[in-house]
């Protein structure tokens, strides 16, 4: 019997000192993944730099289509009017996403009305002004959204994909 206890007292105590630092770990990841995410959303993938478009070429709450990181992958550019976390240009307003649906595949529409991205196949609705955020619908995962940079001239390059696009092992193939 006391061999018994003793060992249970072994174990709780390596248990504890597990868990201590399996949450000492955990909240130095945290405190480093948003700084590592900041620097470099796209970490360990290659993307390209294309030029997307210029300052000049966007209006307000019109899509200005594009194709990102290659021509298979449709997407749009948006100039939403407001600033917005993630946007670029001088307004702080623009921002870029994939236009496919990331639940079936299927081509997304954007209404200006409602300023929100509308999948006709499952009705997923996502919000542009809140990073992409799926708002209603079968999707489990946010709309695509592209790490764009603006140059002195206004020209705006997209460099990377927050997420997955659909139908895709890997965004650049």
């Amino acid at each position: 019997m006391k061999n018994c206890r003793t060992l249970v007292d072994i174990g709780r105590r390596q248990f504890l000192r597990g868990s201590a630092l399996a949450a000492a770990g955990a909240t130095a990841a945290a405190a480093v993944a948003p700084q590592a995410r900041a620097a470099s959303p796209a970490a360990g993938v290659e993307y390209p730099s294309n030029r997307l478009a210029n300052l000049a070429e966007l209006k307000v709450n019109e899509p200005f289509d594009i194709a990102y990181p290659d021509d298979n992958a449709t997407g749009v550019l948006l100039k939403l009017g407001t600033r917005v976390e993630g946007g670029v240009g001088p307004d702080g307003d623009i921002v870029g996403f994939s236009t496919i649906c990331p639940h079936k595949g299927f081509p997304l529409n954007y209404s200006a009305d409602q300023k929100t991205f509308n999948c006709p196949g499952h009705y997923s609705v996502f919000d542009p002004e809140r990073g992409g955020q799926q708002v209603w619908g079968q999707s489990t995962q946010n709309l695509p959204q592209y790490v764009l940079r603006v140059a002195e001239n206004g020209d705006i390059f997209a460099e990377g994909v927050d997420e997955l696009i659909y139908g895709r092992l890997s965004n650049v193939i």
